[in-house]
């Protein structure tokens, strides 16, 4: 009896464990992510970002760098020495030819006063090269959520294609299903129902493709976002006929004027430019004499090998050989192989090549709004259209497969009204998710950030 109690409870805790398992295995493949959730994920997470992330702080490094040349050095050193042969003994100042052991101390110092303000350009310039690295940074994180965006849109339109065939292939089932009845009570032809097969064979192959093709865009944007491998993904599907297409244009020039001054495109290649100016500036600072002032304190020790003569301690030694020195010293540069002239050229050259980067990027810029505008501005008319000539091929459609039912159309009049619907669908899917994607774009460059438009 009392080994059934201990089995009972045995099974009973292997019981819950087992059911703990299974409901954390399920409620971790049943997540299924928004596009918010995949960008918040690949912000966190991308290789790429985060490698960008530490040329930022290489950048930060340099910066901190460059402050820390205007302080003072200061060193400690030691060394220890046996002579043989003719020497000169510290002591008496006198020539020696005994083997003798040295030992000395120093600590200094030595700071520049003066180079042409070379250093203070430096650190200016690293300063905006930080900023770069950090506009920069912003680029490749933007650069990123677009991919997203895209891809996750691309995943839904497959998904739509994927359904919309789904349902052309139950359409034809449910005929194929109608036909055999009639065929069986002599209704109709055997020649009828295999040609609804046949239809419904085409359907099964069409829906197949795009089952096929859903699951590599699902695929794609998985591996966009780095999962792991083995790891279950899958996405939320929005309810798309809620989503509301507003009717609004927009400007260019309005748009362009904004994203001048929030988009980190522009900022970084104005930063990396004001950095060049300060480069030329530090490169020119190598013309002017330079100024240092160096402090030295030092003590030694000193004995003969092998001379059991008196000698002073180690400590006595130590404090009565102890001394100090200041130095000034003045560097004026006459001629050093083209070196400064050239670095001085090639910081022209940076800041002249940056200038013309800037006005292409600017050129750039300004293209790729006004292809967005003009696209989502054109994308409304496709939208409409298509929105239109799918209400009506459904219209279409239900007459004619009332008609079939009826026995007043043949299958390949049937067939056609349904592929002639199925493109109609398809097209209506891709114009509006073509123009949400437009829409969100425009909207990212006006503000450069993307948690306040996805669920608008």
């Amino acid at each position: 009896m009392k080994f059934e109690i201990i089995k009972m409870k045995r099974n009973f805790w292997i019981s819950v464990l087992l059911l703990l398992f299974c409901f954390g295995k399920t409620s971790a493949q049943g997540k299924k992510w928004t596009l918010e959730d995949c960008i918040n994920y690949a912000v966190t997470n991308n290789i790429g970002l985060q490698r960008q992330r530490l040329q930022t702080e290489i950048a930060e490094v340099n910066s901190f760098k460059s402050k820390m040349d205007l302080l003072p050095s200061l060193n400690l050193g030691s060394d220890a020495s046996i002579q043989y042969g003719r020497s000169v003994d510290p002591v008496s100042n006198s020539i020696t030819f005994l083997q003798n052991f040295r030992n000395g101390y120093q600590l200094t110092s030595n700071i520049r006063l003066f180079n042409g303000f070379a250093a203070l350009n430096t650190i200016s310039a690293n300063r905006f090269m930080l900023k770069a690295g950090l506009e920069n940074e912003k680029i490749v994180r933007n650069t990123l959520i677009v991919d997203i965006m895209g891809q996750y849109y691309q995943v839904l339109y497959s998904r739509g294609l994927e359904n919309a065939s789904k349902m052309q292939l139950d359409l034809s089932e449910k005929q194929q299903f109608r036909i055999r009845k009639m065929v069986e009570t002599g209704k109709e032809a055997l020649s009828k129902q295999y040609e609804i097969e046949s239809q419904a064979s085409t359907d099964k192959l069409a829906y197949t493709v795009a089952h096929n093709n859903a699951s590599q865009a699902l695929t794609t944007l998985k591996q966009m976002l780095q999962l792991e491998t083995g790891s279950e993904f899958d996405i939320l599907i929005p309810e798309l006929n809620t989503v509301l297409i507003s009717d609004y244009n927009f400007n260019t020039d309005s748009i362009y004027s904004i994203a001048a001054v929030t988009l980190p495109r522009l900022k970084e290649i104005e930063y990396e430019l004001k950095a060049s100016k300060k480069q030329i500036a530090a490169a020119r600072g190598s013309l002017a004499p330079s100024l240092s002032l160096g402090g030295q304190i030092f003590t030694g020790y000193y004995t003969l090998l092998n001379d059991t003569s008196a000698h002073s301690s180690f400590s006595n030694q130590m404090k009565n050989n102890f001394g100090q020195a200041v130095a000034v010293s003045i560097n004026i540069p006459l001629f050093n192989n083209y070196s400064t002239a050239r670095n001085i050229k090639l910081a022209k050259i940076r800041k002249n090549d940056t200038e013309l980067r800037l006005e292409q990027e600017k050129n750039n810029l300004f293209t790729d709004i006004e292809n967005a505008c003009l696209n989502y501005n054109r994308g409304k008319d496709e939208f409409a259209a298509a929105n239109a000539n799918f209400d009506y091929n459904t219209k279409s459609f239900n007459a004619v497969e009332k008609k079939f039912e009826a026995g007043l159309v043949d299958v390949t009049d049937y067939s056609a009204a349904k592929t002639t619907l199925f493109k109609a669908e398809a097209e209506a899917l891709r114009t509006k998710l073509q123009l949400l994607i437009r829409k969100l774009t425009i909207q990212f460059y006006s503000t450069g950030e993307y948690e306040n438009i996805i669920n608008n």
